[in-house]
C-alpha cells in the first residue's frame, strides 16, 4: 500500500472526530460527558479485542495504562473540561497546539527532526483554526484554559510514545489493548461523578453506536495504523481537520453561516495539513 493510501487513511480519523460535537449535542442524552466517554472507549476496545483474540503480556500492562491515560483518560476528561468552560472555538484554537508539542516531544523522545517546514506549518495550522472558530464572543477561563492545554499535551506524548512503545503486534490488537485501557480508566470516574443514564431513545443508541464504533474503534486503528507506518510528525497535522470537519458539518447541517474569515482560516488549515504531511527532502 502506497504512503499516499497511508495518509489518506489517517486524515479520515481526525475528519470523523469533527462529528463527535454534532453527534454528542444532536443524539445523546446531555449531561453526562464522561459515562459517554467510558462508553466510546471500552465497549469498543472489548469488541476489537474479541476480534484480534490476544491479550495483552502483563509486562505491557503499565505501559498500556499510560497509553491509554494519555490518548483517551486524561485527554477526553479534560477535553470536555474544556469545552464545558470555554467556548468552542477558544478549545479548539488551544487543541491545535499539539501538533507543535508533538513535534517537540518527537524529537526529545524518538530523535526526529525539528525541521521549519514543520514548524511553520504548525503554527499556520493555529492560526488557520483560530481564523475558523474564534468568534468575537470568545472568552477565557483559566480552568478552561489548563484543561485544554493539559488535553493537548495529553494527546501529543500519547501519539509519541504510541510509535516509541509500540510491540510487535498487528495495529489492530495495538489499539484494542489502548482502548480497553482507557475504557477502564474513565469507568470509575464515570460511575462516581455521573447518575445513571436515563432510558436511551433510539436515536441515543445510534449516537453511541457512532460514537463508540466508528469515531473510536475504526478511527483510533486508522490513526495508530499511520503513525506506525509514517510517523508522528507526519500524521499529527493531520488533526486541523476535525475542527474543519466541525465547522463544516455545522453549515450544513445546522444552517450556520460562514463568514469570509472563516473561509481564510478553512483555506490556511488546508494549506497547513498538506504541508505537514508531506515527505521531507533530503538531501
Amino acid at each position: 500500500m502506497s504512503r499516499t493510501t497511508d495518509l489518506l487513511l489517517a486524515a479520515t480519523a481526525p475528519m470523523i472526530w469533527g462529528t463527535t460535537y454534532i453527534v454528542t449535542s444532536q443524539m445523546l442524552p446531555p449531561g453526562y460527558p464522561l459515562t459517554a466517554a467510558a462508553l466510546r472507549a471500552l465497549p469498543a476496545g472489548l469488541l476489537l479485542m474479541a476480534l484480534t483474540r490476544q491479550l495483552p503480556p502483563p509486562a505491557l500492562w503499565g505501559r498500556l495504562l499510560w497509553l491509554g491515560a494519555l490518548n483517551f483518560a486524561f485527554f477526553w476528561a479534560a477535553l470536555f473540561v474544556s469545552a464545558y468552560r470555554l467556548p468552542g472555538g477558544v478549545a479548539a484554537t488551544l487543541g491545535a497546539v499539539q501538533p507543535l508539542i508533538v513535534l517537540g516531544l518527537a524529537r526529545l523522545l524518538l530523535g526526529t527532526r525539528l525541521t521549519p517546514q514543520r514548524v511553520l506549518a504548525a503554527l499556520a495550522g493555529i492560526g488557520g483554526v483560530a481564523l475558523l472558530v474564534l468568534g468575537p464572543q470568545a472568552r477565557l477561563d483559566a480552568v478552561g484554559v489548563a484543561a485544554a492545554l493539559i488535553g493537548a499535551v495529553s494527546m501529543a506524548a500519547g501519539v509519541v510514545l504510541t510509535r516509541k512503545w509500540r510491540p510487535e503486534v498487528p495495529a489492530l490488537t495495538f489499539t484494542a489493548w489502548q482502548l480497553t485501557a482507557g475504557g477502564l480508566l474513565l469507568v470509575p470516574f464515570a460511575v462516581a461523578a455521573e447518575p445513571p443514564l436515563p432510558p436511551l431513545s433510539a436515536v441515543n443508541v445510534a449516537g453511541f453506536l457512532w460514537l463508540g464504533l466508528i469515531g473510536a474503534a475504526l478511527t483510533y486503528f486508522l490513526w495508530f495504523r499511520g503513525i506506525e507506518r509514517l510517523g508522528p510528525e507526519r500524521v499529527t497535522g493531520l488533526g486541523f481537520l476535525s475542527p474543519l470537519t466541525a465547522v463544516g458539518l455545522g453549515w450544513a447541517v445546522l444552517g450556520q453561516s460562514l463568514t469570509p474569515m472563516q473561509l481564510l482560516g478553512a483555506a490556511i488549515v488546508l494549506a497547513a495539513t498538506w504541508f505537514s504531511s508531506r515527505p521531507e527532502r533530503r538531501a
